[in-house]
C-alpha cells in the first residue's frame, strides 16, 4: 500500500511543487530535480522494474537533458526547467516521452502567449505590491516554463505504468 501511495503522489507532488516555485520565484530548486531522480530510482527498484527498463528510462532522461540544455544554451529555457524536463522524462521513459514533450510544448506556447499579453497591460494598484507578480509582469523577465512542464507531466502521468500498477481495489475496499 505504501508503494501505491508513493506511485500515486510522489511524482505529481514534485511536479506541482516545481510549477508553484517557478511561478512565485522564477526558479526551480535543484533539490526538486534530485528528488525526481531519487524517487524514480527508489520506486523502480521497489516495484521490481527490470534493468533494461531502468536503463531505457535513464536513456530517455539523458536524451531530454541533452536537448533541454541545448535549449538552455540558446536562452530559450532556464536551467531549472531543463533539469525538471529531464527528471520527468526519466519517469516516462521512451514510451510516454513524445506525449509529454508535445503537451509541454503546447502548454508552454500557450503560457508564453498569455504572459506576453499579460505584460502589455498595467497591473492594478492592489496587485502591483506583490513582488512575485511584479517579477512575472516585467517585460524583461523570462517565462516560468516549469508550469507548462508540470501540466504536461500531470496530463500524461495517469496513462503510465506507475498508475496502472496501483492496486485500486485495495484503496476502494481497504
Amino acid at each position: 500500500m505504501i508503494l501505491d501511495i508513493a506511485r500515486l503522489l510522489l511524482f505529481p507532488a514534485l511536479m506541482a511543487f516545481a510549477a508553484a516555485t517557478d511561478l512565485f520565484t522564477m526558479t526551480i530548486s535543484n533539490r526538486v530535480s534530485l528528488a525526481l531522480g531519487g524517487g524514480f530510482l527508489t520506486l523502480a527498484l521497489m516495484s521490481g522494474m527490470g534493468s533494461y527498463d531502468i536503463l531505457a528510462h535513464l536513456g530517455a532522461g539523458a536524451a531530454v537533458l541533452v536537448l533541454a540544455f541545448g535549449c538552455f544554451a540558446m536562452g530559450w529555457v532556464g536551467g531549472g526547467d531543463a533539469k525538471i524536463a529531464a527528471g520527468a522524462a526519466l519517469w516516462f521513459g521512451f514510451g510516454h516521452l513524445l506525449d509529454y514533450l508535445v503537451y509541454a510544448s503546447l502548454f508552454g506556447g500557450a503560457l508564453t502567449l498569455l504572459l506576453l499579453q499579460f505584460r502589455q497591460w498595467p497591473l492594478p494598484y492592489a496587485l502591483a505590491r506583490q513582488s512575485w507578480l511584479m517579477k512575472l509582469h516585467a517585460k524583461d523577465s523570462g517565462i516560468p516554463y516549469g508550469i507548462a512542464l508540470a501540466i504536461g507531466a500531470l496530463i500524461v502521468y495517469p496513462d503510465t505504468e506507475w498508475i496502472k500498477a496501483i492496486d485500486v481495489a485495495h484503496f476502494a475496499f481497504g
